[in-house]
């Protein structure tokens, strides 16, 4: 299957906020394979349509890759697709994280979020979830959905951070280079 290419900043798209998933078909199906099989090869544990240029409400996420590939050197895969994610509920009680995203690759930053939350999602099959989250799915939830809002995790860091950064991916971007974070 073919990997897709993954947007970066200063991309407009980014800022896009995605539009609803209608219906589940061939084409979707199709769509998110691809982008598990991106996600996996980048590496990463999400990535929302949005990045690989598709502003449709649609994630892939798999924690579960990454934690068991850094305790036991096995990587055990348990992805979930998010149709149309909504955060019903987030807790009062904060959490901080080192978050990265593969669309500003090779910048990463303490965000603090809530660190506990329910959210609903349709899933492969068509059927409505809810689910509770903490940790680092949690984080990885509220990242991605963000990125369907036409949010970037750099809209939670310091003002001077964020301008910053959007300064050298756009300075790389012109230049054609990576950016010398």
């Amino acid at each position: 299957m073919a990997l897709l290419d993954i947007i970066s900043i200063p991309d407009r798209i980014l800022r896009q906020k995605s539009a609803p998933i209608e219906r589940i078909d061939a084409d979707l199906e199709r769509l998110m394979d691809q982008m598990l099989e991106t996600m996996y090869a980048a590496p990463g544990i999400g990535l929302a349509a949005v990045q690989v240029g598709v502003p449709r409400r649609l994630v892939t996420i798999d924690v579960v890759a990454k934690e068991s590939t850094e305790e036991s050197g096995e990587t055990i895969k348990d992805p979930m697709f998010l149709i149309n994610p909504e955060i019903l509920w987030r807790s009062d009680e904060l959490g901080i994280y080192e978050e990265g995203c593969l669309s500003i690759p090779e910048y990463y930053a303490e965000v603090e979020r809530p660190s506990r939350i329910r959210f609903a999602y349709t899933d492969r099959a068509g059927l409505r979830q809810e689910r509770e989250a903490d940790g680092l799915l949690a984080t990885c939830v509220q990242h991605e959905v963000d990125h369907l809002d036409g949010k970037l995790f750099i809209d939670h860091i310091s003002k001077l951070k964020r301008d910053m950064v959007i300064k050298k991916f756009a300075k790389a971007a012109k230049a054609g280079t990576k950016p010398n974070l």
